[in-house]
């Protein structure tokens, strides 16, 4: 499922139209991004966890050459699912 799909069904299930429904998205999807943003979490019980993980610099190898390279730190977006999700699953 793209964006375009998951807009077309909140749109259906919600009632909306597309345009309030794209809206609603892109507004959830900003505060997702704004809250991570700001080193905080974003839990929707039932569905899973948002959060921010620190990944350290370390040492790599450029796959062309067999060079070493540094690798620098980078803080990257971490999704766990909740309990709901991974039962509606199996």
């Amino acid at each position: 499922m793209n964006k375009t799909e998951l807009i077309e069904h909140i749109a259906k299930q919600a009632d909306l139209s597309k345009a309030a429904a794209g809206r609603a998205l892109e507004a959830t999807m900003g505060a997702v991004r704004a809250t991570l943003k700001k080193g905080g979490t974003v839990s929707l019980v039932g569905f899973g966890t948002f959060d921010v993980a620190k990944r350290a610099a370390r040492v790599g190898r450029n796959p062309r050459t067999g060079a070493a390279i540094k690798i620098k730190s980078a803080k990257v977006p971490k999704f766990r699912p909740g309990k709901a999700l991974k039962d509606a699953l199996n």
